[in-house]
């Protein structure tokens, strides 16, 4: 949001945008709070049960949709942008084809935003501490992170992407890459959340941010 990759916030206005992997759907609200008109899409029923909850008796309400990432239910060109703040695309083994989606989706010159985990926090252990300094496994190794409940089925999944699987990604799925954002840690957040902290955070970056327009060539 501060940092306008899908642009600043007043030309946000009377844009129609596609959020992917939207959770709660606290972007497209704070979409709809700059003028435009977003749209919430979710694999999960129980987060956009979550999201109406929150919009129940709101003031700023947005449309809801429960679908698949990869086979999304719009016509050609329906959307001025999109993005996805950690949603969708790690959890899906085939990425291009939700970027294909994604590319169908939006109009001539559209720009697609997305987030996800860093690719070099793979090699490190998930700690906040010096232990999570070292190098504990190979940045190339592309095996999915598997959770399972008791009966050994899987219940989280998160499928790991090199810096230039990212880039030839998004270049197959008919986008041109604009930017590669790596935000550095804030000097005012002090607090340790999960695996993070200021000591990890000032030295390994945690995210990255695939700024994208469609390639009309493409």
């Amino acid at each position: 949001m501060e940092a306008e990759l899908l642009g600043p916030p007043e030309e946000l206005a009377g844009k129609d945008v596609l959020e992917i992997g939207a959770g709660a759907a606290q972007c497209s609200r704070w979409l709809a709070a700059q003028g435009a008109r977003p749209v919430a899409l979710d694999l999960s029923h129980r987060q956009l049960q979550h999201a109406q909850r929150i919009q129940d008796g709101a003031a700023i309400r947005v449309p809801l949709v429960e679908a698949d990432a990869g086979v999304l239910p719009f016509r050609d060109g329906s959307f001025d942008l999109a993005c996805s703040a950690y949603g969708a695309l790690p959890f899906i083994a085939d990425q291009v084809q939700v970027l294909r989606e994604v590319h169908r989706v939006l109009r001539p010159g559209g720009r697609f935003v997305f987030s996800v985990t860093h690719p070099i926090r793979w090699a490190f252990p998930d700690e906040p501490g010096p232990e999570g300094l070292t190098v504990s496994a190979s940045y190339f190794d592309r095996t999915p992170y598997v959770e399972q409940d008791d009966e050994g089925r899987a219940v989280y999944v998160e499928h790991h992407r090199t810096v230039g699987d990212r880039v030839r990604d998004v270049v197959a799925g008919g986008f041109r890459l604009v930017d590669l954002v790596e935000p550095e840690w804030p000097a005012w957040n002090t607090q340790e959340w999960g695996g993070w902290s200021p000591l990890r955070g000032n030295l390994i970056p945690g995210s990255a941010i695939l700024v994208c327009e469609r390639d009309d060539r493409a």
